[in-house]
């Protein structure tokens, strides 16, 4: 399968290149402006853009591949996806933006009154930066592989893809910072949008009727790959994780057990509140009420992205069987007509229905949603790097320009340790038990991030006797427990899938944690301001700077007068 590699990259390098340049224009240069920009994002802009940054490869390619591998099983990775909002919406948005600060660190910080717990909330959030960051590598490097272009010398072709990838999502990042990042996104996730919405009108157009087709599908047991005894790949039918028989496609039981496919969803739902780059996308709001109302936007846009992922997952399992006889470059890609490579479904539904032109189109897209994401994600370590550790611990007194020189040498240092991370690892060497190698690694992020960051952040919002003692240790537990349990999960063909996505174990285990140490620790001092602010009305909140101006002020006149 090979088409122009130059062509793909280079129109998502287009796009992105005339709004960096706009933006960059119109950027006044502040802090603000690169981490934040300026705290001016409207509803609309920031709710496509936040779209754009969620949607990474493993919504685009992994959600249908997830569908088409393990039918039912697999539109639970959409479910938790799509639903990762809505307490996002409920609980976090508005209470977060009120705080005012400028990085999911410095939120947690001034919440807890403790230095010790932005120090720890800054390594956990770059390590699920990172986590984050290594599927979209992955993603890169299958999509440049697929594309069949030329390598770079001393790498593969898989190896190029990521190299390649990194260095113009990086440089994009650096001259645009956020504001050029944010009017990128939003359109790329039009894009996107527009994408799916041709597959699925053409599918449709093709006679595929959705409701019929999964009940054809599920009337033969699934059929999968699994290594036959000389290591080489054979089609088999997929045994259930529930009943033991041969599994159906609308059946439960794929690759999840029934606490398995709770633990799933969990997973997903909860790691979304604890994701850096996402979350740091609602400081950007003007005002709390801004972005709760972006959040709510952001349910309904995702929510139909995934719909048309899980449509068009489900017409690659009826589809491509019966058009490897009739397609070559199909028949290479599959064995008795299954994908070798899952998330090679949406790709190949563009080939078949568009041609060499739908596959630049699809590819493009896959492109677009990795450069989308790790543009988000780099962000995030900028404004961590920038405003948590260099402009608060290197040097306090650091000028504009330096912060800003900070935060971009934070970009490419985490650029450069995400691809070496990408480079080193064998998506092979993977256990067969997710259904997706990429939505299984980003599983992999959202299970670290609802088991640290997403407790201290929802309970410091909504429970007053929190402390920064009870932070730290559910930090620091949570952390612990999610990564052992993901690396014997992602590695052990002998783990249970459960392993992969541990928030329901270890994120309640962290929230259990915070509620004891909490308890046997002193109070966090001036909740009650800090609740005003996050909790009270605009009016309360008036009052409430209003009484912190005049303490300010009488306790200055008092140290005048004293002798």
């Amino acid at each position: 399968m090979r088409t122009s590699g130059a062509l793909v990259f280079g129109a998502a390098v287009a796009m992105s290149a005339i709004v960096v340049a706009i933006a960059r224009f119109r950027n006044a240069g502040t802090v603000v402006d690169f981490q934040l920009a300026g705290r001016r994002m409207g509803v609309t802009t920031n709710a496509l853009a936040i779209c754009g940054d969620y949607v990474s490869a493993a919504s685009f390619l992994g959600v249908a591949a997830a569908v088409y591998s393990a039918g039912l099983d697999g539109v639970w990775y959409a479910t938790g996806f799509a639903a990762g909002f809505v307490p996002v919406a409920l609980f976090v948005a508005a209470p977060l933006r009120r705080l005012g600060e400028r990085s999911i660190p410095d939120f947690l910080a001034r919440r807890y009154r403790s230095e010790v717990v932005r120090q720890v909330a800054v390594v956990i959030t770059e390590l699920v930066i990172l986590a984050y960051l290594l599927p979209q590598a992955v993603g890169a490097g299958l999509a440049w592989e697929l594309l069949g272009q030329g390598s770079l010398p001393g790498l593969s072709q898989y190896g190029t893809g990521i190299v390649v990838s990194t260095v113009l999502v990086a440089s994009m990042v650096v001259i645009g910072g956020m504001r050029g990042t944010t009017w990128n996104q939003a359109l790329q996730f039009v894009v996107l949008v527009g994408i799916l919405t041709w597959l699925v009108l053409a599918v449709l157009s093709d006679g595929f009727s959705y409701g019929a087709e999964v009940a054809r599908l599920s009337a033969e047991p699934l059929q999968g790959l699994t290594a036959g005894p000389d290591g080489v790949p054979r089609v088999a039918t997929v045994v259930s994780r529930i009943t033991g028989e041969p599994a159906r496609f609308s059946d439960p039981g794929t690759r999840y057990g029934a606490f398995g496919q709770v633990a799933l969803v969990v997973t997903l739902v909860f790691g979304t509140t604890g994701l850096p780059h996402v979350m740091n996308r609602f400081l950007t709001s003007p005002s709390g009420r801004a972005a709760r109302m972006t959040a709510v936007w952001v349910v309904g846009l995702v929510g139909g992205f995934y719909s048309m992922a899980v449509l068009l997952g489900t017409a690659a399992r009826s589809l491509i069987p019966g058009a490897t006889a009739d397609h070559a470059w199909l028949r290479a890609l599959t064995i008795d007509g299954v994908l070798e490579v899952p998330e090679y479904a949406l790709i190949s539904l563009g080939r078949l229905f568009g041609g060499d032109a739908g596959l630049s189109v699809v590819t493009t897209g896959a492109v677009i949603a990795i450069m989308s994401t790790v543009a988000g994600l780099l962000l995030a370590a900028s404004a961590t790097w920038g405003n948590d550790v260099y402009e608060r611990w290197i040097n306090p007194a650091a000028s504009r320009r330096q912060a800003l020189a900070a935060g971009r040498v934070a970009v490419g240092v985490l650029a450069v340790v995400s691809a070496v991370l990408g480079l080193l690892l064998d998506p092979d060497q993977l256990t067969g038990s997710i259904p997706s190698v990429i939505a299984g690694l980003v599983t992999a992020a959202f299970g670290i991030a609802g088991s640290t960051l997403a407790p201290v952040i929802v309970i410091g919002i909504w429970w007053p006797r929190a402390t920064a003692h009870g932070a730290v240790a559910a930090m620091v537990v949570g952390f612990a427990t999610s990564t052992v349990s993901i690396g014997f999960g992602l590695f052990s063909d002998s783990a249970s899938s459960v392993l992969t996505t541990p928030t329901i174990v270890s994120g309640t285990l962290a929230i259990l944690v915070m509620v004891v140490v909490s308890r046997l620790t002193q109070p966090t001092t001036d909740v009650d301001e800090l609740w005003i602010v996050m909790h009270g009305s605009a009016q309360d909140r008036s009052v409430e700077r209003l009484a912190s101006l005049t303490r300010s002020s009488a306790g200055a006149s008092g140290r005048v007068r004293s002798p």
